[in-house]
């Protein structure tokens, strides 16, 4: 298992946590530029990060990033 931290662009609100496998959502927004939704947690394995990616893809969110936090 690894954490990552997954940025989107748009609001996700923290109803999404569990679709998102129970990973922590937040919100990061500044007056002049768009919101960005991160998603922060423990990943089971690779085939299950890809999974959420997929998730992400079929709602139409292209990522910002995806981060591997030691």
């Amino acid at each position: 298992p690894a954490t990552y931290q997954i940025k989107v662009p748009g609001h996700l609100d923290e109803s999404w946590s569990e679709w998102a496998g129970g990973m922590t959502i937040t919100l990061e927004s500044e007056e002049d530029s768009p919101a960005v939704t991160i998603l922060t947690g423990v990943v089971a394995d690779q085939a299950a990060l890809q999974s959420l990616l997929r998730r992400l893809y079929s709602l139409g969110l292209p990522l910002i990033s995806v981060i591997w936090v030691e």
